[in-house]
């Protein structure tokens, strides 16, 4: 699809009252006006700087406001321009609707997932996040979002997906817990895997079917029903089959985990990142740093669902408020701790554990761990890029680099929270907002 269909969608999105802003962005050649920069590169920000764009693409960055001939002009002179923001650890076909997951699990099928997964990926795009990584959802309808994004007949961030989980039967990931035997659905066995053999078929089943990267239960969960988070549930046998095999075909490992034991082998293993790592301790950060494994802390996961699973636990499954009461306020010192010892950090969030469109959260939520502003900002833009492994393409404004591009009218080097009311996002050359909505 052309830049000026994609375009036309979004301009109907929009609606007519920032018509003429979204007209103008179908010019092939535009300039940013930047008035604060900071751009994913860099330790500190510039100031009053031209971001020049050609089609989908920066072209160059030059110092002070210029205007080439021909180019349509975005004025973002009294903002503060940065990278689109990305997310590492999302799962798009999701979201609680006060009431248990187990209900919508029961009562909604693929389709309608798959459906709402299309608003969920705008809310999402409209809060700043222009690449997400999805970590867990049904393997043929992530798939399809992330293709139909691609393509530009759906609008939403840029997508590197892992499809279903491969988690162990009754582990984290295996939805048939807690169900009466009798009911069932044909997608919930689409990452069970019992064996090193099992785990290698699926693994290159979901490369065939047009995954990205794989993701793994090592250990148990907290949302999930009768599994121990601090369990190791799958094999150091099963584990190695997963990393070996996905890395063989160039593809990226994430391994849920709680647990100590399932981190420090996963990490052993070589898996490349760890995504939430409640219960790690200082070991636990040295092997990281040795093997260099990203951690996605989830703070956002351990910050509104605590206040659910206080406040409402009627809308949680029957054996999470427990597990949630004692492991999330504990996710904030980990992350703390995995900071102060030098561990690579990557901004992710577990959007779909709670709604789309508040992963802003996560950045002042870093930001009370112990990371400063910029840190915190460079976990959301460069880190995550180097995670998902296409730096040539996201995660900071230079050369070469896709024009993804947000702002906001403040200073989140002074306000991380500014970062919650993003004003301006452009995707690929194109604008998809122009105020705080």
């Amino acid at each position: 699809m052309s830049l000026g269909n994609i375009n036309k969608i979004i301009c109907a999105l929009l609606g007519a009252a920032s018509l003429s802003v979204c007209m103008t962005a179908t010019a092939k050649d535009i300039v940013v006006h930047a008035g604060h920069l900071i751009d994913g590169v860099g330790s500190t920000a510039r100031a009053n700087v031209s971001i020049v764009i050609k089609d989908d693409r920066i072209v160059s960055v030059q110092p002070g406001f210029i205007t080439p001939d021909g180019a349509a002009v975005v004025d973002l002179s009294t903002k503060t321009v940065l990278p689109g923001l990305i997310d590492a650890h999302v799962h798009m076909l999701f979201e609680p609707e006060k009431m248990q997951p187990m209900f919508l699990r029961a009562t909604r099928n693929n389709y309608e997932s798959l459906l709402l997964g299309t608003t969920y990926a705008l809310t999402t795009l409209r809060a700043g996040f222009t690449s997400v990584r999805d970590v867990g959802d049904f393997t043929p309808a992530i798939v399809a979002l992330k293709r139909a994004i691609a393509a530009g007949t759906v609008v939403g961030p840029r997508m590197w997906v892992s499809g279903s989980p491969l988690s162990p039967t009754g582990g984290h990931g295996d939805t048939h817990t807690g169900f009466s035997f009798e009911v069932s659905d044909p997608s919930w066995d689409d990452g069970l895997v019992d064996s090193p053999e099992e785990v290698v078929k699926r693994v290159r089943l979901f490369h065939r079917e047009g995954v990205d990267l794989i993701k793994i239960m090592p250990s148990g969960g907290l949302a999930s029903n009768g599994d121990d988070p601090k369990a190791q549930l799958l094999s150091d046998a099963e584990i190695k089959a997963a990393i070996d095999t996905a890395h063989a075909l160039g593809m990226k490992v994430a391994a849920h985990a709680h647990g100590k034991q399932a981190m420090d082998h996963a990490i052993e293993l070589g898996i490349d990142s760890i995504e939430h790592g409640t219960y790690a301790d200082a070991e636990t950060y040295r092997l990281m740093k040795a093997h260099g494994t990203y951690l996605c802390p989830t703070l956002t996961a351990g910050d509104i669902p605590l206040q659910i699973a206080i406040h409402h636990p009627e809308q949680l499954n029957p054996s999470a408020v427990k597990k949630f009461l004692e492991s999330l306020p504990i996710m904030t010192k980990s992350a703390a701790g995995a900071y102060k010892a030098g561990v690579k950090i990557a901004v992710g969030t577990d959007a779909g554990t709670f709604a789309h469109g508040k992963n802003v959260r996560e950045f002042r939520l870093l930001v009370a761990a112990g990371m400063s502003p910029m840190e915190a900002i460079l976990a959301g833009t460069r880190n995550g890029a180097d995670l998902i492994g296409d730096s040539a393409d996201i995660g900071s404004i230079q050369t070469g680099r896709y024009a993804d591009i947000v702002a906001v009218d403040g200073d989140p080097l002074v306000d991380i929270t500014q970062l919650e009311h993003v004003t301006f996002v452009m995707k690929g050359g194109v604008i998809v907002k122009t105020s705080e909505e």
